[in-house]
């Protein structure tokens, strides 16, 4: 049975154990019985599903829209393993760069 959020305006929010079939239905709320909508504030989940699935599927729905990211920039040595690539920008002694493997036409940002 998937567990579903519900709002109560007195209490706040709560979660219930729900059968699927009734899962647009309102719940009443454990602390004063007031009838109460479901709200989506968290993804519905399955009571019976193991931790390590449950785990699993959280860093899915995690990964999904913001990665994991490295402490280290793209690139690093350390964590990468591989060596960076020698640059192909030439460096001026006025400041200014030349991209001479770029083309002519194309601006950098």
């Amino acid at each position: 049975m998937p567990v579903y959020d519900y709002l109560c305006e007195d209490c706040g929010p709560f979660t219930a154990l729900t059968p699927i079939s009734n899962y647009k239905d309102p719940c009443d709320c454990p602390f004063c019985a007031a009838e109460s909508p479901r709200v989506m504030l968290n993804v519905p989940r399955l009571a019976m599903m193991s931790q390590t699935t449950r785990h699993a599927h959280a860093t899915n729905e995690r990964s999904a829209d913001s990665p994991k990211r490295s402490a280290h920039g793209p690139g690093c040595s350390c964590c990468s393993g591989a060596s960076k690539a020698p640059s192909k920008t030439l460096h001026h002694s006025d400041g200014s760069k030349s991209f001479p493997t770029k083309r002519p036409w194309m601006i950098s940002h």
